[in-house]
């Protein structure tokens, strides 16, 4: 009759299923997988959560950061034209003021500060590009009813 208790673990303290061996082990070995499973699942939900942060922070960066209040600048850059690899042609207006300047790796140089604006600044803010037009049409296009 103890026999069958002991393998029922029925009224037995789990000490004395442990001293048996199997049933105690095989307890054992469910309980650890059951809490295994948990704390695999709440790992992989923290560190979802962690990335999701990072992703959050790094979107309201951002939209409020140091670079989101461009629009109250003063220097603007009105033309950019490639000369090398590393090498360009800027046409920068500073304060009214508008400059043609040589970028290289480590270097810029003024090459020219013009008396009369030679581009026109609406123009080269709102984007002069066949892209940026299309793409400003496409928008307008999409917000209308």
């Amino acid at each position: 009759m103890r026999a069958l208790l002991l393998l029922l673990g029925v009224g037995v303290p789990l000490p004395l299923l442990a001293q048996t061996g199997q049933p105690a082990a095989a307890a054992a070995s469910n309980i650890g997988s059951a809490s295994l499973a948990g704390q695999l699942s709440q790992l992989a939900l923290g560190l979802l959560v962690v990335v999701g942060l990072i992703f959050a922070l790094g979107w309201l960066l951002r939209r409020v950061g140091p670079m989101a209040g461009q629009g109250g600048q003063h220097i603007r850059l009105l033309s950019s034209l490639p000369l090398g690899p590393r090498d360009r042609l800027l046409l920068v207006d500073v304060g009214g003021t508008q400059m043609l300047l040589g970028a290289s790796p480590g270097r810029i140089n003024t090459l020219h500060v013009f008396e009369q604006p030679v581009a026109d600044i609406g123009q080269a803010t709102a984007g002069n590009s066949d892209f940026a037009r299309k793409l400003q049409a496409m928008l307008k296009r999409d917000q209308t009813p």
